[in-house]
């Protein structure tokens, strides 16, 4: 499939990538400082509106990692530290493989049967969780290191001083959704680490926030030690600064999928910040989570809508205990340990609007569903709210096409993504 032969390229290119840096280096003085290294220049504070409360926390930071099984990131030293300091979610997964569909899935409550880290560009019709938060008028930006524009859509880009790729599309999620990319107010806060340096030193950073590393920092093209280097220099002075940690704070830091593919994609993931009780600090919480309980998360402490989505699937999107023991939120009683935990490192079998073997297409979100909050499913105002699930045709293959004419032109478009994922190998190997 092609699919499978994009994915086992893919991973040659990480392997080999891999000897690229062997030693972290500071990208600038500090975290909160500018630094020419991040290309994108600050285009001003952020504009956000006044602050909603929420029933636990009243920041949400995501920070994503990259590609590391469960053991190896907790055995680096700085993650022994910071468990002491926070929540251990040691039943945590991931929800598919490779990257880029992780990174949709954890936006917009649906990775849409992508099983490859191609340039995506997910229609206007389908909402993400920005949706959710602009109907309470709740703020929200990404910082994405090395981007070189605000709101930049092209699927990398080159660091003209040294010649190496540290920025790319596939781990920025909000700007793959054309909902949020293809308006202008919208794709002013998808920003870079000069903005972040600008916002964090005046004070005016969102309530809800993802953080990308790039590619050696995250550990992608680096490895798990590199990213914990990152972490030290960059998390941990920042855990200090009341305008990043407050007393409302909730920060995350997550890896999007583990390395080993056949294995559970289970991966290591803590939660801190002001927000967490003393009684709660170097704790371990075994309950069963995927990236879509961060949507249901936040649902539940804002009392948003949801997307009807997987973000009202009962069975992966469980709420943060650390928020549902205070909402009485009732969660599922699956844990790490549970004996049928659904798969989640299938790759290519899940079928959706991305997935050329089995296709289907875009489908309305499903109005009946409940999200971690109770408010109404978000419906965008051109879906096709007749194209459901219930009535949506069976999964097509039109990787195999019935004609000749169709064949000549899918037989090529496959080449073409083979070619392309091999040239990348090849690049990455002469680095």
């Amino acid at each position: 499939m092609i699919a499978s032969s994009a994915i086992a390229l893919a991973v040659l290119a990480r392997t080999a990538s891999a000897a690229v840096a062997s030693s972290f280096t500071a990208p600038a003085p500090a975290p909160t400082s500018q630094s020419s290294f991040y290309t994108g220049i600050a285009n001003s504070t952020i504009t956000n509106s006044p602050n909603v409360p929420g029933q636990v926390f009243d920041r949400f930071i995501q920070i994503w990692l990259e590609n590391t099984d469960y053991a190896q990131a907790a055995s680096q030293g700085v993650f022994q530290t910071l468990a002491t300091q926070g929540i251990t979610l040691s039943g945590y997964y991931g929800v598919t493989h490779p990257s880029e569909p992780n990174y949709l899935a954890v936006v917009g409550g649906d990775f849409w049967g992508l099983a490859s880290d191609v340039l995506e560009q997910v229609p206007t019709n389908m909402s993400t969780v920005v949706d959710l938060l602009d109907q309470k008028n709740i703020s929200w930006a990404t910082y994405q290191e090395n981007m070189p524009t605000d709101g930049y859509g092209g699927y990398n880009y080159t660091n003209q001083a040294d010649g190496y790729t540290y920025y790319v599309r596939k781990h920025n999620p909000l700007v793959i959704y054309d909902s949020v990319a293809n308006i202008s107010t919208r794709a002013a806060r998808i920003r870079n680490f000069n903005d972040f340096a600008v916002d964090v030193g005046n004070n005016s950073l969102s309530q809800w926030i993802f953080i990308t590393p790039n590619l050696r920092n995250d550990g992608h093209d680096t490895s798990v030690g590199y990213a914990a280097s990152w972490v030290s220099y960059w998390l941990l002075p920042l855990l200090n600064d009341p305008n990043f940690n407050t007393a409302k704070t909730l920060i995350m830091i997550t890896f999007d999928e583990n390395e080993t593919y056949t294995v559970g994609n289970n991966v290591y993931s803590l939660l801190l910040g002001g927000v967490i009780p003393q009684n709660m600090r170097n704790t371990t919480d075994p309950t069963f989570y995927t990236h879509y309980s961060t949507i249901s998360t936040v649902e539940n402490n804002w009392d948003l809508g949801n997307l009807g989505r997987q973000d009202t699937n009962k069975t992966v999107a469980n709420v943060f205990n650390l928020v549902a023991s205070v909402t009485s939120y009732k969660n599922n009683n699956l844990t790490a340990s549970s004996p049928s935990l659904p798969q989640l490192n299938i790759t290519g079998t899940i079928p959706g609007p991305l997935n050329p073997d089995y296709y289907v297409p875009y489908l309305a979100p499903n109005t009946a569903g409940t999200g971690g909050g109770s408010g109404k499913t978000f419906v965008a105002p051109n879906v096709n709210t007749s194209l459901t699930s219930a009535n949506a045709p069976a999964p097509v293959n039109i990787s195999a096409p019935t004609t000749t004419s169709s064949a000549a032109g899918l037989t090529s478009n496959a080449r073409s993504m083979i070619v392309a994922v091999a040239v990348a190998v090849v690049a990455a190997m002469s680095l």
